[in-house]
């Protein structure tokens, strides 16, 4: 019973070490560096699976009216555990070739694609021999043979597939010079409010009951339009994304962060989805590393617009710290994070310039002193801090508004994300079916309430808007309800509150509103399409290399009439 359950868990461990692999082509499996995270996901992965697999063995003993006494290596055994095995592999390789398509290259994306057809063929011979044996089939040594070859051809067919791994080609390169252009006179300011985890599908429902009047004036005055983000749906890549225009494989952002054993050896930038692989971080068997503004292999849009001439204004947007040089100020995400203002000022990277930091220091520290409501102790420290940290850059935006105007402007307020995470279930209690009158009525409306503050915020940009100046509120993904096995996981892992998630990639949105946008509802647009959009407003020529597309449509006709859209290889090199 043993011997057959850790043999089963050590094949089904092997399917997840070649998940693994696929989705991080750059592991060379010749490479001596690999073998400490390999190591770590087999061990893992195989004593978690044998326990499982032996925990069916006992429950069939204890359930069976006729015992069952298997051999070391039991064909009828081991036949329907690899045949479980090797479907759940193939389901895993669907779903992640699916899933993680934008953040693979084409090259890789085709050997994953071969290497989950073989494992699909795979599991379905194994699902037959199963069959087979279980409708009267004799066990023979031609059964078990074929069983066996069909086994080794699953755990080999994927890997040759693969191939031994080549250095990552993720990004074209930042080279010191590209195309410069200049911009359309007529275009006049542009402000975005980047807005994490909103979706039109909590505002367009709060502002049909007469809340969110400052949303309302953008959906019956504004353009607006549901966004496909990306996977993994977390705020580096995503909105590297955005700022780029180009998916992660080409922007050279696939995670927020790197992944390695604590071991040492190689590290990865993707972890697989559908099978608790970020569990092996939460308990301590994989190191994480949080990427940053070096990981950039694309221009983002305001180096584009400062070598046309045009300065930009960039506020805690992610993965932009070391802060790096571009024509206009930038404070970076993790400006904050200085315990003191006296740190801050002194550390380079925080912002830029880097002298930045000194005229900001009036501003002050963000204080957590004030939440949407009156929160018990364990909420307090979740609905105060985020909603002091996006006042105090919004604080920053606006001195350096007032001190160094800009042709464009971006200011990312992070803590709706934040708070959806842990209020959505209070917000939601149907989804969920365990929330108590007294919570509900306690915490409610605190979710709601983070939509008012940034609904407030987007009205004072409303009322500072010039003639001709064009809004864009961006939001790159959507928050729903965690599904129950990962509520449960969370608990296991000791985070019992949360209750909200973008890991299935909900749908964001794009609003714009100015004299130069064409209200109404507009079909269904991608993250990828904000930048070329805004380099066409500013009559700029769009990369051929960038994978979005100019949203033109969301014009007036008098505007886009005058501004046909032109195309330039690449701005890259």
């Amino acid at each position: 019973m043993l011997s057959n359950a850790v043999l089963a868990g050590a094949v089904a461990a092997a399917y997840v070490a070649a998940l693994v692999l696929h989705l991080n082509p750059s592991i060379r499996l010749d490479d001596p560096a690999a073998w400490p995270l390999l190591a770590a996901v087999l061990l893992v992965y195989g004593v978690h699976l044998a326990v499982v697999f032996y925990a069916v063995i006992v429950a069939r003993q204890v359930l069976s009216t006729e015992g069952v006494s298997p051999g070391w290596l039991s064909y009828r055994v081991l036949a329907w555990f690899c045949a479980a095995a090797s479907t759940a592999a193939a389901a895993l390789m669907w779903q992640n070739l699916w899933g993680f398509s934008a953040a693979l290259d084409p090259d890789t994306t085709q050997r994953f694609f071969v290497a989950a057809v073989t494992m699909t063929t795979c599991a379905v011979a194994c699902v037959a021999l199963g069959l087979f044996r279980l409708w009267g089939g004799r066990p023979s040594r031609v059964a078990a043979a074929a069983f066996g070859m069909v086994m080794l051809a699953s755990l080999v067919l994927p890997l040759v597939a693969r191939g031994v791994g080549e250095a990552s080609r993720l990004g074209a390169g930042r080279l010191e010079t590209s195309p410069v252009f200049a911009p359309d006179a007529s275009a006049r300011r542009v402000v975005l409010l980047a807005v994490d985890a909103a979706s039109l599908d909590f505002i367009s429902p709060a502002v049909a009951d007469g809340r969110l009047p400052n949303f309302a004036r953008l959906l019956d005055a504004g353009a607006s339009m549901h966004l496909a983000t990306l996977r993994p749906t977390q705020p580096g890549p995503v909105w590297t994304a955005v700022a780029t225009g180009k998916l992660p494989w080409r922007n050279g952002v696939r995670s927020a962060a790197t992944y390695r054993a604590v071991a040492g050896g190689a590290a990865v930038d993707l972890l697989p989805d559908f099978c608790f692989a970020h569990a092996l971080v939460s308990f301590g068997l994989l190191t994480e590393t949080l990427q940053t503004s070096a990981a950039l292999r694309a221009q983002p849009v305001w180096t584009i617009l400062g070598r046309a001439g045009l300065s930009s204004t960039i506020v805690r947007w992610p993965l932009t710290w070391p802060a790096q040089p571009l024509l206009g100020t930038l404070v970076s995400d993790e400006f904050h994070r200085a315990s003191e203002i006296a740190l801050a000022l002194d550390e380079p990277g925080l912002t830029y310039p880097t002298e930045l930091a000194s005229r900001l220091a009036r501003v002050g520290r963000p204080s957590v002193h004030s939440s949407p409501q009156a929160l018990e102790p364990e909420h307090e420290a979740v609905g105060a801090t985020p909603l002091a940290l996006d006042r105090f850059y919004v604080a920053l935006t606006d001195t350096l508004a007032a001190e160094t105007p800009a042709r464009f402007t971006a200011l990312r307020v992070q803590g709706l994300d934040i708070v959806g995470h842990y209020f959505l279930r209070y917000a939601m209690p149907q989804a969920f079916g365990d929330v108590s009158e007294e919570e509900r009525r306690r915490y409610g409306r605190v979710f709601e309430q983070y939509y008012s503050y940034v609904d407030a915020e987007l009205g004072r940009l409303l009322d500072r808007l010039q003639p001709g100046d064009l809004l864009l509120v961006v939001s790159p993904f959507g928050l729903e309800p965690l599904s129950l096995p990962k509520r449960l996981l969370e608990r296991t892992l000791g985070n019992p509150n949360i209750s909200g998630t973008h890991e299935r990639a909900p749908d964001g949105f794009l609003l714009a509103y100015g004299t130069a946008v064409k209200p109404g509802r507009y079909p269904r647009g991608s993250v990828v399409d904000v930048a070329p959009t805004l380099l066409y407003y500013y009559g700029l020529p769009i990369g051929r290399d960038m994978d979005g597309y100019a949203r033109a449509d969301i014009f007036t006709t008098a505007f886009s009439a005058q501004r046909p859209i032109a195309y330039i290889p690449t701005y890259e090199r």
